[in-house]
């Protein structure tokens, strides 16, 4: 076992050779394959969901821990049939975006198609199992959430990221799905204003994805991948992409306001430093080389400004939400 390769891979997506790969453990290879280091986004969701479910009083720990894993195995799965898909249609080929910041299981020929097939399998029913034990013991909504959500595990890649409703469907994933249905699945009730909780988080884990879009916006349009990105075209897409990140502060402050939310909600203001930090590389195109002292994640530049951004933002949240909930039970 290599537990520092668990942990670095729960960090970052880690180059390595077939040499290295040949030497790793089972699980540092299943860790790789699915880009672990970007599960916990699914994972802030899930807490999220869980914290609101303590607010109601109606938290239940052990449908939470089924939501936890099956949610991110589905992630994983996805992650997996993501590789999979674009590599079978030819687009991970001729150096391709997704084989420059982290291995291409097939690309690189760590794994074969049979055992990329096998680990998305087994990581998908693992997903279901969760899924199928939650639909037994809570009923009602919960299996319409798992049809909707195994829709997404199957179609994001294909159809739906190449006629611009890939972006939408992340927005939706992370937030009702996720953090609403979630909260649903542990709670037994549905609420709208959980789901309106889960925008601001939503609202980063969006901009992740189009921060990679722009990214490869160029390789994207050579291959008909028509992305919302390559639709709006570079300059509008960042705009877009800072218009979701002020987003997030400003529906946190919405939630203040009403009063679903106390006002110690606003340590998320913590985090515009992170985004003041990133702001400058909003303010022109992706450069065509790799910047001088640039962190080892290129080709990631916009999506690595918005995954640093969204890290931050989402542990203030969650930190909020404790805190948050502290004061609504203690007071």
């Amino acid at each position: 076992m290599n537990v520092a390769m668990w942990r670095k891979a729960l960090r970052v997506i880690p180059h390595v050779s077939k040499e290295e790969w040949e030497r790793l453990d089972v699980i540092s290879r299943w860790l790789i394959s699915t880009r672990a280091a970007v599960l916990i986004m699914t994972f802030l969701s899930t807490a999220i969901a869980g914290i609101l479910a303590i607010q109601s009083g109606s938290f239940n720990f052990w449908y939470w821990l089924l939501v936890t894993i099956g949610l991110i195995m589905a992630h994983a799965t996805n992650n997996l049939l993501n590789d999979y898909t674009d590599y079978v249609r030819g687009v991970d080929q001729d150096n391709y975006y997704r084989a420059q910041y982290g291995p291409q299981p097939l690309v690189h020929r760590l794994l074969t198609k049979r055992q990329l097939l096998t680990y998305a399998v087994v990581t998908g029913l693992i997903a279901l199992a969760c899924g199928a034990i939650l639909v037994y013991a809570r009923g009602g909504l919960t299996l319409l959430l798992l049809g909707l959500g195994a829709f997404f595990v199957l179609f994001y890649t294909w159809p739906l990221k190449y006629i611009a409703l890939g972006e939408l469907a992340v927005l939706i994933v992370w937030g009702p799905l996720m953090i609403g249905g979630g909260y649903y699945v542990i709670t037994g009730a549905w609420d709208w204003n959980v789901v309106i909780a889960g925008l601001p988080y939503a609202l980063g884990v969006t901009g992740v994805i189009f921060g990679k879009h722009i990214d490869k916006l160029g390789m994207d349009k050579d291959r008909q991948i028509h992305t919302l990105p390559v639709l709006l075209g570079e300059k509008i897409s960042r705009v877009v992409m800072v218009g979701m990140l002020i987003s997030q502060y400003l529906s946190t402050l919405y939630l203040v306001i009403t009063g679903f939310f106390t006002p110690v909600m606003l340590i998320v203001l913590v985090a515009l430093r992170t985004l003041a930090r990133v702001w400058p590389m909003f303010r022109g195109p992706k450069p065509a080389e790799k910047p001088a002292n640039y962190p080892d994640v290129w080709p990631n530049y916009f999506v690595a400004a918005a995954f640093l951004h969204n890290r931050e933002f989402g542990l203030f949240y969650l930190l909020g939400l404790i805190v948050d909930t502290l004061v609504k039970v203690l007071f």
